[in-house]
This record gives C-alpha cells, sequence and structure tokens, in this order.
C-alpha cells in the first residue's frame, strides 16, 4: 500500500495538469477569437454578428456605408450585383406607390377625361423618382447599382444584434447589411414625394380643372406613411411581397367585380370588357398577379414558371362562372320581400 500511494499520487498529479493546460490551451484559443473590451486587437475578430473594423484601422464597430464584414470581422466593400429578386422587391415598392396614386385619383375625382392627366403625371412622377434614385446610387451616373448580397432575415434588423461583451458597454454596429435596399426605398419615397408636389399641383390646377387636390393631400399621408412601414417591416415585406402581391390582387379583383349591380354572368362579361375603365381594372389586377408568380418562382424553370401565367385570368373567370351560387339574390330569387312587391 505504501508503494501504491505515490502512484496514485503521481497519476493524479498528472491528470490536474492534464485538465490545466486543455483549459489553458482553450483558453489561447477562444482569447484570440474575442477581444476583450474596447476590442483593439486588429487581430482578433470582433463580437457580435455585424461588427467589423475598417481597413488600416483596430476597433470595432459598425462598417462605413456600403461594406459588410466578413468572417474575419474585416469590413469589405460591397461590389456584388442585385439578384433578379432584389430588382423585383424594388419594382414592387415603386408600384405599391403608383397603385395608391392611380386609386386614389380614381377615388377622389370625378370621372372626367381630364382625370387621365392626373394618372399620367402620377405614372410620370414614379418614373422620374426610380430614375434619379437609380441615378445617384453608387456608381453614380449609371443606371445600376453596387449591392450587399441578403442572407438572412436578420440582416434587416442588425439593431437588435449590437453585443454587450462585458454586460455594461454596447458596442454599436447597427449598419445597412442589406446596402442599399433600405435606404434606397425611403429615398425613391422622398423624390416621389418632391416630384409629386412640383408637378401635380400644376396638372391640377392648369390642365384638369382643380381635380386632383384631394388625390395630393391623400399623398401627403400615405407616402410618410410607407417610408414609416418599410423602416419598420422592410425585412417581412422583403420576404413576403410576392405572396402580398397574389393575394391582395386577388382579392381586390373580386371586391371590384362584386361592386357591379347586376351579378348575372352576362352582365359582368359585358360590364368588364366592354366598359374601357373596368377592363384597364381588371387588366391592372391581371398585371400584378402575373407579377407576383415571377416574383415567387423567380423564372427559374423559365419556360414552366412563365406558362404559369397563362393562368392569371383564372380567379376573374371562376369567380364570373360561379357567381349564380353565391349571390343572394340569384339563388333565392322567391324570397317573401319579392312576393310581397308582387
Amino acid at each position: 500500500m505504501t508503494m501504491a500511494q505515490p502512484a496514485v499520487v503521481l497519476i493524479f498529479l498528472s491528470v490536474m495538469l492534464f485538465l490545466f493546460d486543455s483549459a489553458h490551451t482553450l483558453t489561447d484559443q477562444s482569447s484570440s477569437q474575442i477581444v476583450p473590451y474596447p476590442f483593439v486587437k486588429a487581430k482578433d475578430t470582433c463580437p457580435g454578428k455585424y461588427c467589423g473594423r475598417m481597413p488600416g484601422k483596430e476597433n470595432c464597430g459598425a462598417c462605413s456605408r456600403g461594406y459588410v464584414p466578413d468572417s474575419e470581422s474585416v469590413c469589405q466593400r460591397c461590389n456584388s450585383s442585385p439578384t433578379f429578386y432584389d430588382w423585383l422587391y424594388l419594382g414592387f415598392m415603386a408600384l405599391v406607390s403608383l397603385v395608391l396614386h392611380w386609386g386614389f385619383i380614381d377615388l377622389l375625382s370625378r370621372p372626367k377625361r381630364t382625370v387621365l392627366l392626373l394618372h399620367l403625371s402620377a405614372f410620370i412622377e414614379t418614373v422620374l423618382a426610380a430614375w434619379l434614385t437609380l441615378f445617384l446610387s453608387d456608381p453614380v451616373g449609371q443606371m445600376k447599382f453596387r449591392s450587399c448580397p441578403v442572407n438572412q432575415f436578420s440582416d434587416w434588423y442588425t439593431l437588435f444584434f449590437n453585443p454587450a461583451p462585458d454586460y455594461y458597454s454596447t458596442v454599436y454596429c447597427t449598419q445597412e447589411i442589406v446596402y442599399p435596399l433600405y435606404t434606397m426605398v425611403m429615398i425613391y419615397y422622398t423624390f416621389s414625394l418632391v416630384f409629386m408636389m412640383l408637378l401635380r399641383p400644376l396638372v391640377s390646377y392648369k390642365l384638369a380643372g382643380c381635380q386632383g387636390s384631394r388625390s395630393i393631400y391623400a399623398a401627403l399621408y400615405f407616402l410618410p406613411i410607407l417610408i414609416l412601414v418599410h423602416s419598420v417591416l422592410g425585412g417581412v415585406i422583403y420576404y413576403a411581397y410576392p405572396y402580398i402581391i397574389v393575394v391582395v390582387s386577388v382579392t381586390t379583383s373580386a371586391c371590384h367585380l362584386a361592386t357591379e349591380e347586376n351579378q348575372k354572368m352576362s352582365e359582368l362579361i359585358k360590364q368588364n370588357f366592354t366598359n374601357v375603365r373596368n377592363l384597364l381594372i381588371l387588366v391592372g389586377h391581371w398585371a400584378l398577379h402575373a407579377y407576383g408568380i415571377v416574383a415567387i418562382t423567380e423564372l427559374t424553370q423559365p419556360i414552366f414558371h412563365a406558362s404559369l401565367i397563362v393562368l392569371v385570368p383564372f380567379p376573374t373567370i371562376f369567380y364570373i362562372v360561379t357567381v349564380r351560387f353565391t349571390d343572394p339574390s340569384l339563388m333565392f330569387p322567391f324570397r317573401p320581400s319579392n312576393l310581397q312587391g308582387a
């Protein structure tokens, strides 16, 4: 037993030394990855998901606009081109304001031919705002822009990922990881508001007989609201807009058909395919529905996905064909009120 005791002690000390050495090695490895506050060692990675350091600098923080941190926490310049889905997203944000302009003009103006000038003015304002936004984007003067790829939902909300490594001081790394999709939309809405204030009052007063004043007031409300909604729900809209387009286009198309007083099949066909205004509204809904299908599929299989656009008129046809089974006046033509009136 006396000979075994030193052996046991030696084994115990060897195990403790091994554990201590392993712990020391792990500590060295972890310390080489994360720098304690104030994070000044250029060889170490920054804490947090979106913190980085600009080339030639040591302090961790938010990258400059147009830069994103890589896996080594070094801010790299964004030189990617926007994807097809990104272009469709920007197009959707532009279409939202244009459709709202047209909707309020149609709703708040008396039905006259001069109202067409207001619709044309809204279209020109939208085109000018979109063109100027692209023209001023980096690289300036070209109808294209460089961008950072969108990898995940959290890229839109870096505000919620500012780390506090010492549980006291916060390292602020809020930045536009989805450059320039976040700010570009706000710039577009701002230009749209400016061009509307420059052009629409002149068209309304000089050419449209002061028809468009109420639609201008409406735009002064919904454009700031669009900016606010985008600033809060930009990431949600980015991932959901194709489905929003499809659902809203089908719903509003059904609402438009339901506003017709006579819900008989023959009358619906006559009113919506011979009346120019109704036909344009219907075709507009179909175009938006097709836009949603393209955004969902991204035309990854061009022949198959393009063929799906043929189904765009199906919801309208389905409504017209089945209206006799859903309209109460057609389902129950001999209601007591009708009999009493007879």
